[in-house]
């Protein structure tokens, strides 16, 4: 039982949500079903999380809110989104608000603060356009300078929220000669405009989140006072990408959720259906894929949580980091959905019948998040345009620079250490080629050395461990060569290879950060996560996506990961590396909606 105080928000909050298989509790699986049926927003679930005070954690502490950590953050945004990630997405676009936080005036932040707290305030992010989609400074919404202000016309689309929601972050072109600083940001607050000058799209039929307010807004001729501009003319772009570094890594929360909601759902059927005398669960090749997506959702939690906790201590590395986890976390969890529902069967494709059909629209709405905020292309774009850099800065390091390292990595991943208030001012657009999880590799596979004299370690796992981390740094090593000896391409004609080669570059570094995860934490988080065999298996099946590796490296490992497996279904905890309670089905409920500190207290 892990002591992490950074997830008893999490687990106060799936307590009072209780156990979505139950019906009558909030967020039920019939529930969201029933709302995505009818394609209808989910305001009754979203005012009661507003009852509840979730948005606090949504506002700083020094802007008088309840947020602390990104760690804390993303563990209670994976209870939101194992229910439902219609709701779960549409109640956290007020993450957008870090623009604000990051960059905003005093009174900005105030007023901003006051507005989600106590107004229930939402708020949308217009950067997008329909004939322009990931190209802003291509967009043609303009802003033209007048005495006190400007004035917008344009549209943006697709927006989520654009209409349900009180406040736009609207990118604009202030300079019709184009260019990095022909954009200048706005906080618009629909509130304080002429409602003759702005305008709602109809909302946007989705394959998926169907009850989302997916839709558009647009300014005819529309005048927004100088108080809504964030930062200074032109510096739209900059506070666009390092807002999006904030909000990429957040997105993949949402994955998360999906991932543990399609796991457990097929657990629960795979458990009790009998096929040829036996469950579907102790057969030999559906229990090897439910392994495997385990494992996948323990790489991913590896990760996602370092990157959490990484945005604390090097916020200026994350232009790297973001693009990676972005990448790397949302397409490998859902490729893993997609790997689980053969072991489903046909209910996988059902809108009813298994778990109200849950699993069909976690399938639908999941698709999804790999887009948000910078596809897929975008985001390994992001990250090959720093990669000659990267391998240049790994060649350079000296011993003084691997200490410093060493130092920021304990404190990143070291669970039971607090993370220093987020600097959000520190946000660089361009890393310098620093990556310390990748670039402390080295650092990494001495520290397992080191173990060999530990009685707690298991040797054989120890060894498999040494030898799997040495593989990883080998292809680290070919990755540099073949970066240093590669013909760089500027600006958006890169060629297919490289988006190859970097895609490879995020699967090392997932790699690297099991490893610091394993690492750090080998005391604390319990006996399954200590003994490493978890951690074999899965350096084992990210280097066999890119080098030829035996199929299997040990049935008795995959054995016992399948039984931890089960038990973290049995007892109805979440599948994760910190392992937190879930609500039961015969659980009581708060209906208080009392804030949570002082559930914790009582």
């Amino acid at each position: 039982m892990h002591k992490l105080k950074q997830y008893w928000i999490a687990e106060a909050l799936e307590k009072d949500l209780g156990d979505p298989l139950n019906p009558d509790s909030v967020m039920s699986y019939k529930r969201v079903v029933e709302l995505d049926e009818q394609e209808a927003f989910p305001e009754q679930e979203l005012n009661w999380l507003y009852n509840w005070k979730l948005q606090h954690y949504y506002v700083p502490a020094d802007c008088s809110g309840e947020f602390t950590s990104f760690e804390e953050f993303v563990a209670f945004v994976r209870v939101l989104s194992r229910r439902d990630q219609t709701i779960g997405i549409s109640f956290t676009t007020l993450f957008w608000s870090f623009i604000t936080w990051m960059a905003g005036t005093e009174e900005q932040k105030q007023k901003l603060a006051h507005y989600i707290k106590n107004e229930n305030g939402a708020m949308c992010l217009g950067y997008s356009e329909r004939a322009h989609g990931s190209d802003l400074v291509g967009g043609d919404l303009t802003a033209r300078k007048v005495p006190g202000g400007y004035i917008l016309n344009g549209e943006k689309w697709p927006i989520n929220r654009a209409t349900i929601s009180g406040v736009s972050y609207i990118l604009a072109k202030t300079d019709p000669n184009g260019g990095p600083k022909c954009l200048t940001l706005f906080m618009v607050d629909k509130r304080e405009l002429d409602p003759n000058q702005y305008y709602n799209l109809p909302k946007i039929l989705t394959h998926g989140i169907r009850g989302s307010d997916m839709s558009g807004i647009g300014f005819k001729e529309c005048f927004v006072p100088d108080s809504h501009r964030i930062k200074e003319e032109g510096d739209g772009l900059e506070f666009a990408l390092k807002g999006f570094q904030i909000t990429r890594m957040l997105c993949a929360t949402f994955s998360h959720g999906a991932a543990d909601t399609a796991l457990r759902t097929t657990l629960g059927f795979a458990t009790k259906r009998i096929v040829y005398n036996k469950t579907v669960v102790e057969l030999p090749q559906p229990r090897k894929t439910l392994v495997d997506a385990f494992l996948d959702i323990l790489i991913c939690d590896c990760e996602t949580i370092g990157s959490a906790r990484g945005f604390h201590i090097i916020p200026e590395q994350f232009s790297v980091w973001a693009s990676v986890v972005k990448y790397f976390v949302t397409t490998q969890l859902e490729t893993m959905i997609n790997n689980v529902y053969v072991v489903l069967g046909s209910r996988f494709y059902m809108r009813e019948e298994h778990e109200a059909g849950i699993f069909q629209k976690v399938l639908r709405d999941n698709s999804i998040i790999s887009m948000f905020d910078g596809s897929t292309v975008v985001n390994l774009h992001a990250l090959i345009l720093q990669l000659r850099q990267l391998t240049k800065y790994r060649s350079r390091r000296k011993a003084e620079t691997m200490e410093k390292i060493q130092s920021r990595l304990e404190a990143i991943f070291s669970l039971n250490q607090n993370v220093p208030p987020f600097q959000p001012q520190k946000l660089e657009l361009f890393g310098r080629g620093i990556d310390d999880p990748l670039q402390g590799l080295e650092i990494a596979i001495e520290q397992l050395k080191a173990l060999k004299n530990q009685a707690d370690v298991e040797p054989t796992v120890l060894e498999k461990l040494l030898d799997l981390s040495d593989l990883v740094l080998e292809e680290l090593n070919a990755h540099d060569e073949q970066i240093s000896n590669s013909k760089f391409e500027y600006g958006h004609e890169q060629s297919p290879e490289l988006f190859e080669i970097a895609k490879k570059y995020c699967t090392l570094h997932a790699a690297a950060t099991c490893l610091h995860m394993w690492i750090y934490n080998r005391e604390i988080l319990g006996d399954f996560f200590a003994k490493g065999e978890w951690l074999v298996l899965s350096l084992h099946r990210l280097l066999r996506t890119v080098r030829p590796m035996p199929y299997t490296i040990s049935e008795s490992y995959v054995e016992n990961v399948a039984q931890e497996l089960l038990n973290l279904y049995q007892e109805d905890k979440h599948f994760s590396i910190v392992p937190f309670q879930h609500a039961q089905f015969n659980q009581p409920q708060d209906k208080t909606y009392a804030n949570p500190e002082l559930q914790l207290q009582a």
